[in-house]
């Protein structure tokens, strides 16, 4: 694959979001707008998630900024109480929108915990309330750390998740970091989901510690496409990946061949990840984050060529 790097969508400067904008997340409002929903951090890092309204033939063009949090962060002590990042988007057989979200928690003896709650919008995004306060994927005997970032793909027969989970954390270059691996799991209601999901891809060279954010897109004829972050020791910060699937458990990395990566004396010229792709009016668009996650905006880029050599 080819992109073609188009630079930083926005940098909302807010009080309460001045620090960075991460996890860049798209759904199609209608034909002319990108809703590109994203968490802005405050002074304590401390994120809460607002949409971008940008022209669906150029990004770079901004219709609408919501000004204020979506949702805010979560009652003291609740799972997320630190910290609201979305990571997908679906809209559910009544038109809602559900959003399934990371939510942080800060600990003494860890430097937090993230799992995963699920909200609703009545007004396409205008707000959106919990459905429930607890996590709908929370720590469980195998995954105790971590259950987050989850993609979710609804169909007539339920609802698919991929997503990252871990137990562990590691010290690298005198930090503690998160180590984790992508996991695999079914819903019928998309509220209710095992406590242990499945293995769809894990860590394969000792130079990873663990993978960001996953992103699906399935053709016509079935086979899946992931796009994702790659945490990378040697780097100290993430890079891009790309895989294939038949059936979206056991995957084919191509890393080499996602064609997008950091770019020298820019705002990714030291990290680039958390990509999503959405194809409209005949362009395909990726929206990404760069040095900081995101500390000058989020950005995107224009797919130029989508052919992948072989392996």
């Amino acid at each position: 694959m080819r992109w073609e790097k188009l630079g930083i969508v926005f940098k909302p400067d807010v009080e309460w979001g001045s620090k960075r904008s991460m996890v860049p997340t798209p759904v199609l409002l209608n034909e002319n707008t990108i809703r590109v929903f994203v968490t802005l951090c405050d002074a304590d890092n401390v994120g809460r998630p607002a949409f971008v309204d940008v022209d669906a033939s150029d990004p770079r063009k901004v219709q609408r900024f919501s000004q204020q949090p979506i949702m805010n962060v979560g009652e003291p002590e609740s799972f997320d109480q630190h910290g609201v990042v979305p990571s997908c988007i679906v809209r559910d057989p009544n038109g809602r929108l559900l959003m399934y979200y990371s939510g942080f928690q800060r600990f003494d003896t860890v430097p937090y915990k993230i799992f995963t709650g699920l909200a609703i919008s009545e007004n396409n995004g205008e707000s959106f309330v919990r459905c429930q306060t607890a996590p709908i994927l929370a720590g469980s005997d195998t995954e105790t750390m971590f259950r987050c970032a989850g993609y979710v793909d609804r169909s007539d027969s339920g609802y698919r998740m991929w997503y990252i989970a871990g137990s562990e954390w590691e010290t690298v270059a005198g930090k503690q970091m998160p180590r984790y691996s992508l996991k695999y799991a079914e819903s019928s209601d998309g509220i209710t989901w095992p406590s242990a999901g499945i293995s769809s891809m894990d860590l394969s060279d000792p130079d990873e510690h663990g993978f960001g954010r996953p992103w699906l897109v399935i053709d016509s004829d079935g086979t899946h496409h992931l796009y994702y972050s790659v945490r990378r020791i040697s780097k100290a910060a993430y890079r891009l990946g790309y895989a294939y699937s038949s059936d979206g458990l056991q995957w084919n990395r191509m890393d080499d061949q996602m064609g997008l990566d950091v770019s020298p004396n820019s705002s990714d010229s030291n990290a680039i990840s958390f990509t999503s792709v959405i194809t409209v009016k005949g362009n395909t668009w990726c929206f990404y984050n760069g040095n900081g996650f995101g500390e000058d905006g989020f950005a995107v880029a224009r797919l130029v060529d989508n052919r992948v050599l072989a392996d």
